[in-house]
């Protein structure tokens, strides 16, 4: 049972998350519930997503699906007996390899406790530029002479008319995150790009799907943002464009 995670697909993944934590869109559920019905692994690998998800929401004080009370409550009492927290590593480790991997995608979407979040990117944008806008990259019209870890900035002058105006170098939580400032009239976006390995992807965001890439639409300080995955690197567009403008331009 423990090769059936590695087997899904991003998006399927997505969605069995989404299933677990009560966000997958009604028009998927039936289809989502199916497989599940039709496979003990999936089944397991569900009740372990929803039981990992309920422990990161009692640990993280966030509040919890009506669904998932009783769960959180008998965890509680378990911290109360001085079981706090230890007995979730212990658990993985006799569970093995299936179990870690529903821990950790619980994490993912619960924003988990510590480390930087997406948030915490998209807020990166709130600061000034400290350093003159990255040049074009040759000819090409589409990259800037700027990267992260092999991830290089695109250049959105020619195609969608948002020139770049600055950057900076920030430390979020460590890591090294870089912001270009992107302008188009009066309206201005940031995209943001951290070091290391990816993010957790937020919770209750609204997931997308394109090119194989997810794409999730969220709100951060009012205003839209769009956040995804770049070679394992964690990338944040937010500003003042629509959702959809967004999109269009990280898919870019």
């Amino acid at each position: 049972m423990s090769d059936v995670a590695s087997e899904l697909s991003e998006q399927e993944l997505a969605e069995l998350c989404a299933l677990a934590d009560g966000t997958l869109p009604a028009e998927r559920r039936a289809a989502v519930e199916a497989r599940v019905a039709a496979s003990p692994e999936l089944q397991l690998l569900l009740d372990r997503q929803r039981r990992s998800l309920a422990a990161t929401r009692a640990l993280a004080g966030e509040p919890t699906p009506e669904s998932l009370r009783p769960t959180v409550e008998a965890q509680q009492r378990a911290r109360d007996s001085r079981r706090s927290r230890a007995w979730l590593l212990p658990r993985l480790g006799a569970a093995g390899a299936l179990v870690a991997v529903v821990a950790v995608v619980a994490v993912v979407l619960s924003g988990g406790p510590g480390g930087p979040t997406v948030a915490e990117a998209a807020q990166l944008a709130d600061r000034p530029p400290s350093a003159p806008a990255p040049r074009p990259l040759g000819d090409s019209g589409t990259l800037l002479a700027l990267e992260v870890e092999g991830v290089a900035f695109p250049d959105l002058l020619r195609s969608f008319g948002w020139r770049p105006v600055g950057a900076r170098r920030d430390k979020l939580d460590g890591r090294n995150a870089t912001t270009v400032f992107y302008e188009k009239g009066a309206r201005r976006i940031a995209y943001v790009i951290v070091a290391g390995a990816g993010l957790p992807r937020p919770s209750g965001a609204q997931g997308t799907m394109r090119e194989g890439v997810l794409f999730q639409t969220l709100r951060v300080g009012g205003r839209p943002a769009v956040t995804w995955r770049r070679d394992g690197r964690t990338c944040v567009l937010i500003g003042t464009a629509s959702p959809d403008e967004l999109l269009d331009l990280a898919s870019y």
